[in-house]
């Protein structure tokens, strides 16, 4: 399985409409791949917290309208990072896994929204849904930033099957070893594949960490980032998980269960 990750960093000034075209430069690029990531709100920014109600957007909308067909152009899934979606009154910071026909075979809104340096709970609700998609590479399941730090919601991924886990992140300095162990933790306790996609460079005077990375599930870093602008390529496979989970059941073994 061909996997591209774009840690992608850009200027505060920058509009949604030229970020879409940078990235749809991008993919175009890197062709061929299986599943491209992107990371979170990169298509105005995550601290652009005044601009979330007048840029948010429906799932019909042009963020993901402009994915889909790249997705469905070059057979690809694509990861869509997040976008501010809006449903009736309400915000949301939602991720879609699209197929390789364009279409869109599951979407998450984030549940753990961050408060900490944040106006995120202020202008956002959190979502109340799983989500676990099957693909032809096996069941994905989705994950947003602040999720990594809540191992529930992941082993409730990986009971409903998730041998694949992708997160994006717009993950701020200092909690850089934060970061690193709680990834390898997450892909190690559910004996899964663990991607993420952070942001990097800086957003409104905040830096990011970029880090991005891919995670086996004996915990051993696949691919790696530093904190700038980088595009990860690198292949996993995906028969890896079942392999893990028949050499060690500790998943099959566990007693307490919530």
């Amino acid at each position: 399985m061909k996997v591209a990750i774009l840690q992608l960093s850009f200027n505060d000034n920058d509009d949604k409409n030229a970020r879409i075209s940078r990235v749809e430069n991008i993919i175009q690029d890197i062709q061929p791949t299986d599943l491209i990531l992107l990371p979170e709100t990169w298509n105005i920014g995550y601290y652009s917290f005044e601009r979330y109600m007048d840029e948010s957007e429906t799932l019909e909308g042009e963020t993901v309208t402009r994915l889909s067909a790249l997705a469905k152009k070059n057979g690809t899934y694509i990861f869509s990072g997040t976008f501010i979606e809006r449903v009736g009154d309400k915000l949301y910071n939602t991720a879609v896994l699209l197929d390789p026909k364009g279409n869109i075979s599951g979407s998450y809104s984030k549940i753990h929204l961050f408060g900490i340096g944040s106006e995120e709970r202020k202008y956002l609700s959190a979502g109340e849904k799983i989500t676990v998609v099957d693909t032809e590479f096996g069941k994905i399941g989705l994950s947003i930033c602040y999720d990594l730090r809540f191992p529930e919601l992941h082993r409730s991924m990986s009971a409903q099957g998730a041998e694949i886990i992708l997160s994006c992140a717009a993950w701020g300095y200092p909690r850089v070893e934060n970061w690193l162990i709680l990834n390898q933790s997450r892909a190690i306790e559910n004996q899964c594949f663990y991607m993420t996609c952070g942001c990097a460079g800086t957003d409104h005077g905040k830096q990011y960490i970029g880090r991005s990375m891919a995670v086996d599930p004996w915990g051993n870093i696949v691919a790696s980032a530093g904190e700038q602008e980088t595009i990860l390529k690198f292949e996993i496979d995906p028969k890896q998980v079942t392999k893990a989970r028949e050499q060690l059941s500790f998943l099959r073994d566990r007693v307490i269960t919530f």
